[in-house]
């Protein structure tokens, strides 16, 4: 299929657990984060990941993901995290991801401009619930990522 660009941003506070010792998110973190977002986007189009499940029979795995380590993000930072679907397929997705540190507002160490933390480049298959081989994306939800392009 045809490359996809659509664009979905979501917003998240980082706490202490999200944080290592030295006091900034650990790196594993942003695939939470980005995992996160990516749900947030599928429930922006009507579909929650269980009844996406339970009633298309459809589930999506990680298939790969890259991602780039730009600049640390600390604890009570908020960060906008996007998802831009880059190539979309058949069977598979694959989205470019971004962090973002926000603005603080607050003056005094503050943040005045959005700062870029990290991007990644992660592809999903879309499986079968019950055999966990690939199939077609649901034409339910197809047809809600090409109207959002």
């Amino acid at each position: 299929m045809s490359a996809v660009r659509s664009l979905f941003d979501w917003k998240i506070r980082v706490y202490y657990e999200d944080t290592d010792a030295g006091g900034v998110v650990f790196y594993a973190n942003y695939l939470k984060f980005f995992e996160r977002a990516r749900t947030e986007w599928l429930r922006s189009f009507g579909f929650g990941q269980h009844e996406l499940a339970a009633e298309l029979g459809a589930l999506f795995v990680v298939k790969n993901t890259a991602v780039d380590y730009i600049a640390p993000a600390r604890l009570d930072d908020e960060l906008k995290l996007t998802v831009a679907v880059e190539k979309l397929r058949n069977a598979s997705i694959e989205f470019v991801q971004e962090a973002w540190r926000q603005p603080s507002g607050d003056g005094a160490g503050g943040h005045q401009e959005p700062l870029l933390l990290a991007r990644s480049r992660i592809t999903v298959v879309c499986i079968d619930a019950a055999t966990f081989r690939p199939q077609a994306i649901p034409d339910q939800l197809l047809a809600s990522i090409k109207a959002q392009s």
